[in-house]
């Protein structure tokens, strides 16, 4: 089961952040269950796409103010899909529900992830 976890949760990081993960990753003590139990179970349930967990992801992230994460995160949503402008409404969206602060803050990091990808 743990091996079909590990294959399954590998799978959905690579479509998510576009690349394979590092071995140095894949047996990290710190990684193997985000890696196996996040990735291998939890994003691979059925019931919502992986655009739509990503969506999710992002918002949550966005309003926690974990925005190291969020701009992970935010390049794995464009991989699967979300658009600037969906990202650009959620910003909208959030800044009522999680705050002004918190939302200048996402806006930035939105800002600074499209601009780098443009420039790749």
């Amino acid at each position: 089961m743990t091996q079909d976890r590990r294959t399954k949760g590998q799978e959905i990081a690579k479509q998510y952040f576009g690349r394979e993960i590092t071995p140095d990753k894949v047996d990290d003590p710190f990684f193997v269950p985000a890696l196996e139990h996040l990735f291998g179970e939890i994003w691979s349930r059925e019931g919502l796409s992986l655009r739509d967990r990503s969506l999710v992801t992002i918002a949550a992230l966005m309003v926690l103010g974990r925005e190291r994460e969020f701009g992970i995160h935010l390049h794995g949503a464009l991989n699967v899909g979300v658009t600037p402008k969906e990202i650009e409404e959620m910003v909208v969206h959030l800044a009522y529900y999680g705050g002004f602060p918190t939302a200048a803050s996402g806006r930035e990091t939105v800002k600074q992830v499209l601009e780098m990808r443009a420039g790749q």
